[in-house]
């Protein structure tokens, strides 16, 4: 298994974990999208707490990748998917978070599905 297969894995794990429903081949998309940055611990996850991390899923993520519109139906979005993942939960993996919101904003055809 080659160490991509294994981190779409640890995050289909985390996702089944939680009771959240996947795609797995849709996850995987969403995972080669985030490119080397799933290899590195600090930007493979997401800060729920820090106001600039979040700044950065809204406009990297939300805005630019998935062309939304700017307003505060992206913010609520976001703590919502926090909310579900749990605030406590420290390992809050990009990866899922995006395939989340994705979801959330049927926004599949991004990456093709």
């Amino acid at each position: 298994m080659s160490k991509f297969d294994e981190k779409v894995a640890q995050y289909k794990k985390f996702m089944d974990d939680k009771n959240l429903r996947s795609n797995t081949d849709l996850l995987r998309a969403v995972t080669k999208g985030l490119g080397p940055s799933i290899y590195k611990r600090d930007a493979e996850t997401v800060s729920g707490s820090d106001p600039k991390e979040l700044a950065t899923v809204k406009n990297n993520f939300l805005i630019k990748k998935l062309g939304l519109t700017d307003s505060p139906a992206l913010d609520e979005a976001i703590a919502e998917v926090m909310e579900k993942i749990g605030k406590s939960e420290r390992n809050k993996y990009r990866a899922v978070v995006y395939y989340m919101l994705m979801k959330k904003f049927d926004k599949e055809s991004v990456y093709g599905f």
